[in-house]
């Protein structure tokens, strides 16, 4: 090879050469980069022969942009057109999409594909050559291109198919499966040194609070770091814990030294004096652990995870504990996050809407049914401080293979490596709803269960039973176990809810057991003051009246036991299910407290919110019911003030004591028009309601 001296050049450029030299050494590296991979795609709804290739012609195809979901057109799933078929029909199928990157590869660095998800199964192929596959709709997923990639054009060809698949969960489910690369797909580049993020595409840290005194915690890190160099290289692993104000208060260095190709996880623990800890609603102070991987004091990689100070626990007779001390967890179960005419395809500002909806209601906590959701929903919970239950699509059906129960086990290490570092995380879930109690069924179980306690030993488990005895084998695996109960919907009496819970804890005194699932339909359409019957769950005829007198019994019951670890509602939103053939229309779940294009929260949430807020409110029931059938009407105001004042047509107030926040008032109304108004408080923190109703005698 011939050298060049530079000190045979002219001085000038040999100057500036040193110069240019100089500066690369003190120059930090830089970080890991983001290069998203959103437009310029192309797309099939159809299978198609060689579309791996890179001379394939993809000329006819549609042009789209990622995230994508080839189902949201489709009728029966929430798109842009009508709901149309009874129980709702939609493509399950694969389906391809091919996209040129255009690239110039740097040295000294590695290159990693990032899918944030896809639906249900992605094979993945570029420049021609099979990347690999990718089971499971709910996770993100990476494959490391360094290699496959080359300067100038790259053609990269993903195949998605959502049809049922007994090689990987979920097989059954009442939701809609939206198939399609429906989260961001990017380019991952870091150093040839750096922090290794192909651990199940977790951050490739895992940081735990593993002790908590009045006076400091204990928080232990886990950094996996990998040298994709030639040579043995000797650097720094430095982290430090910023608090939120962005002040270091606590740091610490460790010295390694890697072979080529060699991975490592490497340990490192810190204490925090005086710490803020994370308390929920009270107080979700977060802080933020940084890694750098630093040679010769050149930053090379970095990377940044929350951090909340928080244990949690679940006592025997039923006390969830926060930090030590009793914290209550009721909320609401939120199915995975969709729109109206956009599926799956949500943004972070519309997750906050949807969080925020429920954080205004007072709810402590929610359960994420039935998968892992998008990752901003975590975020948004650490900041709100509401607790997550966050579990794998073990639903209802399962099947006996290996291949099954390992994909199982694969989606909760997913699941723990890219959530696990939110303290909002508050219990692994394992399952929902096994129908049969055989060997295999139990086996799943079992290592789901062995599987979170082995990667996360400082977190609880759960299950949602149903459908079989309460005290089956199959609820027995998880730490905690929680019911799905439907009293007063499928069967029943709304009532009977607390008797069950008394004669199960009496049967299970040891056993924490929680309520993971109870609601009712309701269509903001149907009223009916009062109610007549039940209503036929499965009908057309959903009246409001109804699922706010389910949600009153239910709550009073279920207030009033303590050993109940959980209480969720099933469902936050309403939201869409092709199985559904009921309510005011087809393929929707209509048991929501809320509508589904969030315009109407429905009088049973404002119920909650009288019971879970501390922010003083007053809403007036039944409001939707315009024409009313009879002259006498009892007026039901849900408060969480002590008494309200009322008044009809603008006659004298009546102030009403409110009776386990409802005020209730009974009224004769005059005929025609009437208006109703209430009001609590005084002054500028006044609150007030009003109705219109109307009242005429049938001709």
């Amino acid at each position: 090879m011939r050298r060049i001296a530079i000190t045979r050049l002219p001085p000038r450029v040999a100057a500036t050469i040193l110069s240019l030299l100089f500066l690369c050494l003190l120059t930090p590296a830089r970080a890991a980069q983001d290069i998203p991979l959103a437009d310029r795609w192309r797309f099939l709804k159809a299978d198609a022969d060689n579309a791996s290739a890179p001379t394939f012609d993809d000329s006819g195809w549609a042009r789209v942009q990622v995230p994508h979901s080839y189902n949201v057109e489709d009728s029966g799933i929430g798109g842009a057109k009508a709901r149309g078929e009874p129980e709702g029909v939609y493509y399950r199928g694969p389906a391809w999409y091919r996209r040129v990157i255009a690239y110039q590869p740097a040295p000294g660095t590695r290159t990693i594909l990032h899918f944030g998800g896809a639906t249900l199964k992605a094979d993945v192929w570029l420049n021609g050559r099979r990347l690999g596959t990718h089971e499971g709709g709910y996770a993100a997923f990476r494959f490391d291109v360094t290699d496959v990639l080359k300067a100038g054009d790259n053609l990269l060809a993903v195949r998605v198919d959502n049809a049922r698949n007994t090689r990987y969960a979920p097989l059954n489910g009442d939701f809609n499966i939206f198939g399609g690369l429906y989260r961001s797909v990017k380019l991952i580049t870091t150093n040839d040194l750096h922090i290794d993020r192909m651990d199940h595409a977790g951050p490739g840290m895992q940081v735990r609070t593993t002790g908590l005194t009045a006076r400091s915690a204990a928080i232990s890190a886990r950094i996996a770091v990998k040298n994709d160099r030639t040579s043995t290289v000797r650097f720094s692993l430095k982290s430090r814990i910023v608090d939120a104000a962005g002040k270091t208060v606590a740091q610490g260095t460790t010295a390694l030294s890697l072979a080529p190709g060699e991975a490592r996880s490497v340990d490192q623990s810190f204490t925090l004096r005086n710490p803020h800890r994370w308390e929920g609603r009270k107080a979700p102070y977060l802080y933020r652990v940084v890694t750098d991987v630093a040679e010769d004091d050149r930053t090379l990689d970095s990377q940044t995870v929350p951090l909340g100070v928080r244990t949690i626990a679940v006592k025997p007779d039923g006390s969830v504990l926060l930090n030590g001390a009793p914290y209550r967890l009721y909320g609401v179960n939120l199915q995975h996050p969709t729109r109206f005419g956009q599926g799956p395809i949500v943004t972070d500002a519309q997750i906050d809407e949807d969080l925020g909806i429920f954080h205004e209601m007072g709810a402590t906590a929610i359960r994420l049914a039935h998968m892992q959701h998008p990752p901003r929903v975590y975020e948004r919970a650490d900041e709100l401080g509401l607790l997550l239950l966050t579990e794998v699509p073990l639903i209802d059906d399962h099947d006996p293979s290996d291949a099954f129960r390992e994909n199982l086990v694969q989606q909760m290490r997913e699941l723990i490596a890219q959530t696990g570092n939110h303290p909002a995380v508050a219990l692994w879930g394992i399952g929902n709803e096994i129908r049969k109690s055989d060997a295999a069924s139990n086996r799943i179980l079992a290592e789901l269960q062995a599987t979170a306690k082995t990667l996360d030993p400082t977190r609880p488990t759960t299950y949602a039973h149903c459908c079989l005895e309460d005290s089956d084998p199959i609820a027995q695996h998880s730490d905690t176990v929680s019911y799905n109960r439907y009293f007063g919907w499928y069967w029943t009496k709304s009532e009977d809810i607390g008797p069950w819970a008394d004669e199960l804890h009496a049967k299970l005194p040891g056993r924490p057991i929680g309520v993971s699932e109870y609601g009712a339909g309701a269509s903001i359409l149907h009223q009916e003051d009062p109610v007549v019957k039940r209503p036929e769950s499965n009908g057309y005829w959903h009246p409001e009246q109804y699922q706010t007198d389910f949600h009153i019994k239910h709550w009073r019951e279920m207030k009033k036991r303590p050993f109940l670890w959980s209480t969720f509602i099933w469902v936050g939103i309403d939201f869409p299910s092709f199985k559904r053939n009921e309510g005011d229309r087809p393929a929707i779940n209509d048991k929501g407290l809320v509508t589904e294009d969030r315009k109407v929260r429905k009088d049973a949430y404002y119920w909650y919110q009288a019971n879970w807020s501390d922010v003083p409110m007053l809403h007036i029931a039944s409001r939707r019911d315009v024409q009313k059938r009879t002259q006498r009407v009892t007026v039901a105001v849900f408060t969480n003030q002590p008494s309200v004042e009322l008044r009809l047509n603008g006659g004298a107030w009546t102030r009403v004591k409110a009776d386990d926040h409802i005020a209730s008032w009974t009224i004769d109304l005059a005929m025609g028009d009437n208006n109703v108004e209430a009001r609590a408080g005084a002054g500028a923190k006044m609150l007030t309601d009003k109705v219109a109703w109307r009242y005429a005698t049938r001709p």
